[in-house]
């Protein structure tokens, strides 16, 4: 096991990162409240680690909460659920939530732990590759609106981060590679090395070999929480994560919550975004086609979907989060390992991309 340690201005928080931690409780002791915890987990995370989880637990007054399965759960609807067991169970202000799962399950349960009682500890115990590098670390929770993705929230750090990387192995393939999408990222917007690093190993990470994806979601978590240390609260540089994920929302968006997975859209996003600093003149050309070559090589899409018109991008890109005064805000590229976020792009130029960007 290794551990990094997330050193907020007032508090702190582990992040352990090795096989085999679902089974051991003295990981999660020194972070729960009191005795009443409450797993929180889906359908498919359940039958293969709910019972584990249990077990490590037995000692605690344990209850489960589980959800369907998907992103188009990630709604209020479903966060309700969570409090209704939480309720019904009679738990109180030192009770915690666990969140076994992916990126849904832990954006959900950290959400009603948020609001429970005017907010509750929780641990997140991600057991997808998007989740264990990403979603898990920095404390950003919510759900999703009809109109707009994660457009309901709150900042909320857990007490404490357990990634077992055993469950990868029951990650179907799909999954794993929107998880890359992720991992590319941090690359890309802050580690060139990383990003080689990557392009050197991506054949291997996608072949589920254990020291390497170890390595990248230890290389990811350290990056993602020296990110959120300098930025708890987006206001400046954590909008840096955000690299293709306006274009990203947008897909998922149009085309219905789980039908494209977040790291696919991203992988897009990504792709997109890249392109228009090369049309800002901020790339050179065979930077772009390195980027492309690694999404490639991770198998995540570069193209767009064909019933997203220009215009209905658009139209979804102006109600992302850091949209301001009704002008877009951009994630881009200066230079590989280096992004920056600019309202100064016309938005013509973004709408020449969208109309002759590829289609499938």
């Amino acid at each position: 096991m290794q551990t990094l340690t997330v050193e907020l201005p007032d508090r702190h928080y582990p992040i352990h990162v090795g096989p085999g931690l679902l089974d051991d409780v003295s990981l999660l002791t020194p972070h729960l409240a009191g005795r009443q915890v409450m797993i929180v987990t889906n359908e498919t995370v359940a039958p293969l680690y709910l019972k584990r989880l249990k077990a490590t637990l037995a000692d605690y007054d344990v209850h489960e909460v589980i959800l369907p399965d998907g992103e188009a759960t990630k709604n209020l609807e479903h966060v309700e659920r969570i409090w209704d067991g939480l309720l019904a169970a009679g738990f109180n202000r030192r009770a915690t939530l666990i969140a076994l799962g992916g990126g849904v399950t832990g954006d959900m349960t950290g959400f009603a732990a948020a609001c429970y009682q005017r907010g509750i500890a929780f641990i997140q115990v991600p057991t997808t590759l998007l989740a264990q590098v990403d979603s898990s670390v920095g404390g950003k929770t919510g759900v999703n609106h009809p109109r707009g993705k994660n457009m309901i929230g709150a900042f909320h750090q857990p007490r404490a981060v357990i990634v077992d990387t055993d469950t990868l192995n029951t990650l179907p393939a799909r999954e794993l590679t929107a998880g890359l999408a992720e991992v590319i990222k941090y690359g890309l917007i802050r580690d060139v090395d990383f990003m080689a690093w990557l392009e050197d190993n991506m054949a291997g990470l996608r072949a589920l070999d254990a020291a390497l994806l170890t390595e990248a979601i230890l290389k990811s978590c350290a990056i993602k929480a020296e990110i959120v240390v300098e930025d708890e609260t987006e206001q400046g540089v954590r909008a840096h994560l955000n690299l293709g994920h306006t274009f990203g929302h947008a897909i998922e968006t149009a085309m219905g919550y789980g039908r494209w997975l977040h790291g696919e859209a991203v992988g897009a996003g990504m792709m997109m975004a890249t392109a228009l600093s090369h049309r800002l003149g901020w790339l050179e050309a065979a930077t772009v086609t390195r980027v492309e070559a690694l999404l490639t090589a991770a198998g995540l899409p570069r193209h767009a979907p064909t019933q997203v018109s220009a215009e209905r991008f658009l139209e979804l890109m102006h109600l992302d989060k850091k949209v301001m005064d009704k002008r877009l805000r951009l994630v881009l590229l200066k230079a590989l390992g280096e992004a920056c976020i600019t309202d100064e792009v016309d938005e013509a130029q973004v709408r020449e991309l969208l109309e002759n960007w590829e289609r499938q």
